[in-house]
């Protein structure tokens, strides 16, 4: 008899969570043994992700550059993965953009819903304003200072700091390019072994992924809804039209951007990437977070659509922290949402400013559950929207994270997948000699 696949179990696992979640809400059955037994399975996949991230980017980073024994391969490929990035942020704010304006959201949002929900999240709408005054006080440079660690060890335990990790594995990297073979291959047979062995715990982890994200989901339901999920219901109803814009948005980013980037530029078929990576994108929708998703998308990506070592070790960790497209597209759906809803006018250059500040801010937003909302204020207040706006879309921001984290996981692949693709395209011109694997 066949055993159920993975990624099967982890859909399994979802679909049950939301039942029970559901069950959980409407029966006399405590919600408190939810939040008090069932919820720290959740928390506790989670943890176990995050505990393997940082030393997965150090040390598969590090062998990926010392690999490469050419600097000018590294600057190729670090070009080229930063100018994809910018240009799929730019399209999927663009994609938000159109969708919002033509689809006007707001104007559909009933005027007593819109008081109640200003009401309601005026709490959180301060604490997320005080994060981000924060943010608009350092200087310009500042994301530039934060690249570099002042410990390397306090950088490794902390999932926000993950661009600093990133900076010390390229510096190790490259120093070790400079030394004798020797000491080189001592160095780099060491890092390998610690990839190898953390690709290991990967999969003990994933056999624990279908009750994790059971867990997740059910304790999102009861999160949500509280003591009443007919109230919840209304208001996600409320703002249905608000959500159907960005998860259309994302469904074109998904089903027409990133195909239209393959057919153009790999020969790899869209239905088998999605295929070989569904394991990442399911616990990008269940952790909404690229950072804690990033060990099983490193894993599906040289696995089973056998990237290289060298590629995915790098554009990978990057892509965690600085390519955001569904987030980037989600913030410009908001920010007119949000302008329309209070009946404010965007200008064209208000738009266009819109793009900008969005582009920019998504190279700052962690790839955390709701980082996208402290950003989002800065761009509020670049075209001047009243940043309190923001409570009118908290109530489903859970929901759409989870949604916009699998386009930032699929568009980190797919950046990946171009690179690669090139890099062999260049072996097989002859333009650069073929070499080993840095993987076993």
């Amino acid at each position: 008899m066949r055993s159920i696949p993975l990624h099967a179990k982890i859909l399994l696992g979802l679909v049950l969570g939301l039942a029970w979640g559901i069950i959980s809400v409407f029966s006399s059955f405590p919600v408190s043994f939810t939040t008090d037994f069932i919820q720290p399975l959740g928390t506790i996949f989670i943890a176990l992700l995050k505990m393997v991230a940082m030393p997965l980017v150090l040390a598969s980073l590090i062998v990926g550059v010392a690999s490469m024994n050419d600097f000018k391969k590294l600057s190729r490929i670090g070009g080229r993965t930063i100018a994809i990035y910018i240009c799929t942020t730019a399209i999927a704010i663009s994609v938000g953009l159109v969708l919002v304006n033509i689809i006007q959201p707001g104007k559909h949002l009933p005027e007593d819903t819109r008081e109640s929900l200003m009401n309601l999240y005026s709490d959180n709408v301060a604490a997320k304003v005080e994060t981000a005054t924060n943010l608009e006080k350092q200087t310009p440079l500042q994301p530039i200072i934060d690249m570099v660690p002042e410990n390397l060890f306090e950088a490794l335990t902390t999932n926000t700091q993950m661009l600093q990790v990133v900076f010390f594995a390229l510096i190790f990297g490259i120093a070790l390019v400079k030394m004798n073979n020797t000491k080189k291959e001592a160095v780099v047979n060491f890092f390998d072994g610690v990839n190898e062995a953390i690709i290991t715990i990967v999969d003990f982890i994933m056999l624990l992924a279908p009750y994790g994200v059971f867990a997740l989901i059910s304790t999102l339901i009861v999160e949500v809804a509280g003591d009443d999920l007919n109230k919840a219901l209304d208001l996600l109803i409320s703002l249905m039209w608000y959500s159907a814009t960005v998860v259309l948005g994302l469904l074109v980013i998904l089903l027409v951007v990133y195909p239209a980037i393959f057919r153009s530029f790999t020969s790899i078929r869209y239905r088998k990437f999605f295929k070989s990576i569904r394991q990442a994108q399911l616990l990008g929708f269940t952790t909404s977070s690229s950072n804690a998703t990033l060990p099983v998308t490193i894993k599906n990506c040289e696995e089973n659509l056998g990237i290289s070592r060298e590629v995915s070790s790098f554009v990978l960790p990057l892509g965690a922290t600085v390519n955001m497209d569904g987030t980037s597209l989600y913030q410009g759906v908001a920010a007119v949402f949000i302008a329309q809803a209070l009946n404010m006018e965007l200008t064209f250059t208000d738009q266009l400013l819109i793009l900008l500040t969005a582009t920019l801010a998504s190279i700052g937003t962690a790839g955390v559950p709701g980082a996208g909302i402290v950003m989002l204020i800065i761009v509020l207040e670049a075209i001047h929207v009243p940043v309190a706006g923001i409570s009118l879309i908290l109530a489903v921001d859970r929901i759409l994270d989870m949604c916009r984290t699998v386009v930032n996981v699929t568009g980190d692949v797919t950046v990946a997948a171009v690179i690669d693709s090139a890099e062999r395209k260049r072996v097989l011109s002859g333009v650069e000699r073929p070499k080993e694997k840095a993987s076993a």
